[in-house]
């Protein structure tokens, strides 16, 4: 039974994580009312914009700051300045408070695919135009951008050349890498995963890329312990959500019987930027931890 319960608990993280802006297969900007925003009228109409994501708000606030109305209470702008004098419409994982939404009077509100669809179906009765999103890839990254600079009629160039600087043009090494976002269960992030395919961008060799199972956590997979010391990785990077996870992890067994473990590449990930988008500084502080874990 406990073991149950923290699986469902884990579930529920990454379920949050990658849904709400992950919080989210290729990323494209999805919406619900797609068909209410058109391009000639995006400039025209959309001046004010509350977003459920962290990420959304992050975009449009380096789009059009002015533009941006309302955000949801992320613990990424609790001491972000810029974002100190905008309205929170949640805090936390809370439901986001209809009436402060609709008291901001925007013209779009932007959730996430699989997380904000209660809300914005809510906001849809009240004739406020939404735009559900779900970003899982760097692709979808570029693309969200790109819509959302549309929709508030700026230029997308400037942030998408910031993302270009993020990445190297030639990684220097190709290394054997494993993530593990949790213990009990081990999990892995495929190919089908923010993480998975911010390790192919660098060029990195994840080694549970193309493993699939029955979890029920999109782009991810469970590993037993004899599967991640027959993996025997490189580069072993483990994201904690919370302290602890990786010096549980060297309790195992399998732990100092790893390459990784020997060689000192074992690294420790914040779990925004890699598991979770999050932010463009969440995304810009983790590319750059992979390029120091990747290198050696």
């Amino acid at each position: 039974m406990q073991r149950r319960f923290i699986l469902f608990g884990l579930i529920l993280w990454l379920s949050l994580g990658i849904f709400a802006c992950t919080n989210t297969t290729t990323e494209q900007a999805k919406n619900t009312d797609a068909s209410t925003i058109s391009t000639s009228q995006q400039s025209q109409s959309v001046k004010r914009v509350v977003s459920l994501t962290s990420l959304s708000a992050d975009i449009i606030y380096q789009l059009d700051s002015a533009k941006l109305v309302g955000i949801s209470g992320s613990s990424l702008f609790k001491n972000d300045s810029r974002f100190k004098d905008i309205p929170r419409v949640s805090e936390g994982q809370a439901t986001p408070n209809l009436e402060k939404i609709v008291a901001l009077k925007p013209d779009l509100v932007i959730g996430a695919e699989g997380f904000s669809n209660l809300t914005t179906d809510k906001l849809k009765e009240l004739g406020i135009t939404t735009l559900l999103t779900k970003v899982d890839s760097w692709e979808g990254l570029q693309d969200l951008t790109k819509t959302l600079a549309k929709i508030v009629d700026a230029d997308s160039t400037p942030l998408l050349n910031r993302y270009q600087s993020f990445v190297p043009d030639k990684p220097s090494q190709n290394p054997y890498t494993l993530v593990l976002v949790s213990r009990q269960p081990i999990l892995s992030p495929s190919k089908k995963s923010w993480a998975g395919n911010l390790l192919e961008k660098f060029q990195a060799k994840n080694l549970t890329a193309d493993l699939q199972n029955k979890m029920s956590v999109p782009g991810y997979v469970t590993l037993s312990a004899e599967k991640v010391l027959e993996a025997n990785p490189d580069v072993l990077i483990v994201v904690s959500p919370q302290p602890g996870l990786l010096k549980s992890f060297k309790s195992e067994s399998f732990w100092n019987q790893l390459k990784a473990t020997k060689n000192n590449r074992v690294y420790e990930f914040d779990y925004y930027g890699l598991v979770n988008p999050g932010s463009v500084d969440a995304i810009e502080k983790a590319c750059q931890q992979l390029k120091v874990a990747l290198s050696g």
